[in-house]
C-alpha cells in the first residue's frame, strides 16, 4: 500500500535523525510540554520507535510494486531502528544493569549513529528510487 510506502520512509528518516542525535544527557532535559516533538525527548523517541517497528512489519506484509524483495531493506531498516530506539529508552530508564556483548553493542554511540545515518540514507533512496529492486 502506497500509505506503508509514505510512512516507511519518513519513520526511517525520523528514527534515523534521533538515533544521530548525542543523547547522553536526556535525564537533564525537561520539556516544557508533556509531549514535545525533539528528537531528544525520550517519550518521543519511544513512540517513534514504536511506530517505526511497526510499519516495518507492515511493510514486510503487503509490498507495493516488487513481491517482497522491493520492500526488504526499508522495511529491515524501520524494524532495527525501532529496536535501537526501544532498546536505548530501555537503557536509559531502568534500574537493572544487564552487562552483554549484545546490550553494549547497541547502546554504542558509534552504532547508532552508523545505523541512524544508514536509515536516513535509505529513506532516502527509497524515494528517490520506488520502483528498484531492494530500495
Amino acid at each position: 500500500m502506497i500509505q506503508f510506502y509514505f510512512l516507511s520512509i519518513v519513520c526511517n528518516a525520523l528514527a534515523g535523525y534521533a538515533l544521530t542525535r548525542n543523547t547522553d544527557d536526556l535525564d537533564d532535559i525537561k520539556p516544557q510540554a508533556p509531549f514535545t516533538l525533539s528528537a531528544r525527548n525520550p517519550s518521543f523517541r519511544l513512540l517513534l520507535g514504536l511506530l517505526s517497528s511497526v510499519t516495518g512489519l507492515f511493510k514486510l506484509l503487503s509490498p507495493t510494486d516488487l513481491p517482497f524483495a522491493g520492500d526488504l531493506i526499508p522495511a529491515l531498516t524501520g524494524i532495527g531502528s525501532g529496536v535501537l530506539l526501544f532498546y536505548d529508552y530501555y537503557a536509559k530508564t531502568t534500574t537493572l544493569k544487564m552487562e552483554s556483548k549484545v546490550g553494549n553493542f547497541l547502546t554504542e554511540k558509534k552504532t547508532k549513529k552508523g545505523f541512524g545515518v544508514w536509515s536516513c540514507v535509505i529513506a532516502a533512496l527509497h524515494f528517490l528510487f520506488p520502483q528498484m529492486l531492494f530500495f
